[in-house]
């Protein structure tokens, strides 16, 4: 059986800095990705309807993990293929700071340090995918990918669909990644209570195309 692919492939006009693909996210994180609406009342991330206007690049990324971490090989067929792999990698870094005993507040420290540290784009010299992405072709393209911004002390409130009035286009697409990728695998990882997943954390040594960040 062969890995699998983004759903978002067939996705059109979407923004590309480099062959990287800056889709549309469910984030309360400000950046400049387009915001998708919050889920309805009473929806969980955990039981998200994969067809619904809410699912995300993030939500494949946490749905197709533990398949795809079994590839050693992967055909990239667009860019939205390498947002994926982004995704996949991060989550598999995030797992190797989860330690079995952790409770879930030190794995939410743990793992919310990791997404806010400093980290390569494509094009820099520690990028360890640097022969599948392309660099960004301006500086300013190379900060959208790569400046951090802390989110908003009342994220609630800013749901946009572009960033905010004001907020300067450089921004923090990888950086948005990051920090909601590290919630929603938090909310998995801990879904039982306050001891984390044995079955997740089983997957902390698999390596998806034999690559790490």
């Amino acid at each position: 059986m062969p890995a699998y692919h983004s759903i978002f492939l067939q996705d059109q006009d979407v923004r590309i800095i480099g062959n990287f693909a800056l889709l549309p996210l469910r984030t309360r994180t400000r950046g400049p990705a387009y915001t998708l609406q919050p889920l309805p009342a009473g929806t969980s991330d955990l039981d998200i309807d994969p067809n619904g206007g809410s699912y995300d690049p993030l939500d494949e990324v946490l749905s197709l993990f533990r398949a795809n971490t079994f590839f050693r090989n992967f055909e990239i067929k667009g860019p939205a293929d390498r947002l994926l792999i982004y995704g996949i990698l991060f989550v598999s870094e995030c797992l190797t700071k989860i330690r079995p005993a952790m409770s879930a507040r030190e794995a939410e420290k743990a793992v919310t340090t990791a997404a806010l540290d400093q980290f390569s784009i494509p094009g820099d010299p520690g990028f360890p995918l640097n022969q599948l992405y392309e660099a960004p072709h301006n500086k300013n393209d190379a900060e959208t990918l790569r400046q951090q911004v802390p989110p908003f002390p009342d994220q609630t409130q800013y749901y946009h669909l572009t960033a905010p009035t004001g907020f300067p286009t450089c921004s923090i697409y990888i950086s948005q990644v990051r920090q909601e990728l590290a919630i929603r695998l938090l909310a998995r990882v801990y879904a039982g209570g306050n001891t984390p997943s044995k079955w997740w954390l089983s997957f902390t040594k698999r390596r998806f195309m034999g690559k790490s960040l």
